[in-house]
């Protein structure tokens, strides 16, 4: 059975990427420039087809999402300047808010990696860890990892001092008032 077309999950995602959509005619290049579509469920250019057609369970419970690593190969190749991995993130969110992520590990990833930007303006890399290790109860996986990084200097034992925290929580606050989340 083919899903229903939803023009709110259109308008939804040009208003949040600030990206026409209509101007994507499905070349490929984004997909052919994409690092990452060997692992893809749905690839880059398919997902862009997703979103004109309105299909929002179908892309918003793509796997391609939270693989996607936003490194904009897909933005520069688009030869109408679609930014495509601004599509993908705004999708990504989207997908978060509705709960679709594809396992809990990831959802709680994202969920810690976001509270630590809020909180301290920029990573704090061992909270986050405790964090997702609290929200996951993965104590183990890669705790071989965490002293060899404490003597590279990879991790701080305290969150870093930064300028601007007070404006990072304010780009927060506003993209929670206007997605409502």
């Amino acid at each position: 059975m083919q899903a229903a077309f939803d023009p709110e999950f259109v308008a939804r995602v040009q208003a949040e990427s600030g990206q026409n959509l209509a101007l994507c005619y499905q070349c490929g290049n984004c997909t052919a420039g994409c690092p990452y579509t060997f692992a893809y469920d749905i690839p880059v250019s398919q997902m862009m087809r997703l979103v004109q057609m309105g299909r929002r369970e179908k892309a918003l419970r793509a796997r391609s999402l939270w693989l996607c690593a936003s490194c904009e190969s897909c933005t520069t190749r688009c030869p109408n300047d679609i930014d495509v991995a601004r599509v993908m993130d705004v999708m990504r969110h989207m997908a978060r808010r509705a709960g679709y992520a594809p396992e809990k590990a990831v959802k709680s990833f994202w969920d810690c990696f976001l509270d630590s930007m809020r909180k301290h303006g920029r990573v704090y890399e061992l909270g986050l860890v405790a964090d997702y290790v609290a929200r996951t109860g993965r104590f183990w996986t890669d705790a071989d990892l965490g002293p060899r990084m404490l003597l590279k200097g990879k991790l701080s034992l305290k969150p870093h001092d930064i300028q601007g925290k007070d404006e990072v929580r304010r780009i927060f606050e506003r993209f929670a008032a206007r997605s409502g989340s």
